[in-house]
């Protein structure tokens, strides 16, 4: 499976570029190294496209034997997201006769952003409405669809193609992300598009290409290679120096709740930190007042069967028997059949309090101080 060619403004960093300009240059001095996230996100696209051609009955071999990574999970993933969009497919034709639907699109996106192209997972096109739906196999972040850059470049791409032969007023961006049971749409009128399009993003576009503008750290730092020895993370970060680590007991409240929001990115930093640190060090750097040394580990059987077999014949048991955790048995008997003769057994317990931002979807729950004054 050939990697996939990237455009240095590339869609599926724009997030980063659009927010710290110079990062796109930046980055390129330094390897592209990938990792076992990003492998089996690519391993599930295949699938996924492959699931999605066969439901639309267009020929096309089964892919998994040529993985190097599959599970049900991911067969799970895939044939949902075939399903969702076959379910738009037959909404749209409710309004469309002649629908066309383009799975892994190469689209260009060059009138604003130089050289800038990318890869979009389904693009469906019908009078009226653009719609692009993209993938996500991530559990970890959340991601939403609504202001989304990568989205909203690929919708320029296809509208570059197809505006001219369907008349279309709105685009309709859908981000599916089944293991996180997140289906985020955001609908925008073309016109809004395009405004947004020949303003903000050629400006910032032309900045990042010359390596130009400023930097800026934010969320979009996690994806950056650049972000462990980055001086305007590490500046941001280090700000926190100020509260001096007191107590949090004589803190104001409103320096608890400014610390709140940067904590999670300070631990982020300086794991980052510390990781790079590591790594040169094994490439042969030395850090002053630091040394490589190895680390604990734990001992391990060099071969299972022998073991198994040697203390069988010992008279003993090597063996326990464990019952199946939810998650596994769901996947063990599959979800219908899985509801069908567990549902009755199954609980969610409260889960433990914790603070987020106020943009979390979750609603608040009560304190021992908003039950006493409902008592009242």
């Amino acid at each position: 499976m050939p990697p996939k060619a990237h455009a240095t403004l590339s869609a599926s960093s724009s997030e980063r570029w659009l927010n710290c300009p110079p990062s796109a240059r930046l980055c390129e001095a330094y390897e592209d190294k990938g990792s076992e996230y990003a492998a089996e996100g690519t391993y599930v696209h295949t699938l996924a496209e492959a699931r999605l051609k066969q439901a639309l009955g267009i020929p096309t071999e089964d892919p998994i034997e040529n993985l190097s990574w599959y599970d049900t999970e991911m067969e799970d993933c895939a044939q949902e997201y075939a399903a969702y969009v076959m379910e738009l497919l037959e909404s749209v034709k409710q309004t469309c006769s002649d629908p066309v639907v383009l799975i892994e699109q190469r689209v260009d996106f060059s009138r604003w952003v130089q050289d800038g192209f990318g890869t979009a997972d389904c693009i469906l096109i019908a009078d009226g409405v653009l719609n692009i739906v993209d993938y996500k196999h991530g559990k970890g972040v959340e991601v939403s669809a609504v202001g989304n850059p990568q989205m909203r470049l690929y919708a320029l791409g296809a509208l570059e193609i197809f505006d001219g032969i369907y008349d279309i007023d709105q685009v309709c961006m859908t981000i599916f992300q089944p293991r996180k049971g997140n289906i985020s749409t955001d609908l925008i009128e073309k016109d809004a598009l395009l405004e947004w399009a020949d303003g903000d993003l050629s400006e910032k576009a032309k900045l990042a290409y010359e390596g130009q503008g400023d930097f800026h750290c934010g969320e979009w730092c996690r994806f950056c290679k650049a972000k462990a020895e980055c001086r305007e993370r590490a500046a941001a970060n280090l700000e926190m120096a100020r509260y001096e680590f007191e107590a949090p007991a004589l803190l104001e409240d409103d320096e608890i709740a400014d610390i709140l929001g940067k904590v999670d990115a300070l631990t982020a930093w300086a794991n980052d930190v510390k990781e790079y640190a590591l790594q040169q060090a094994v490439s042969g750097r030395e850090w002053s007042g630091w040394k490589l040394v190895e680390g604990r580990s734990n001992r391990k059987y060099t071969s299972e069967a022998v073991v198994a077999a040697t203390v069988e014949s010992a008279g003993f048991d090597p063996y326990e028997k464990k019952l199946l955790g939810v998650t596994a048995m769901q996947k063990l008997l599959g979800k219908s059949r899985f509801e069908e003769l567990l549902a009755p057994y199954i609980e969610k317990p409260q889960g433990k309090p914790t603070l987020v931002p106020d943009s979390d979807k979750r609603p608040a729950i009560n304190t021992a101080k908003n039950d006493f004054m409902e008592e009242f």
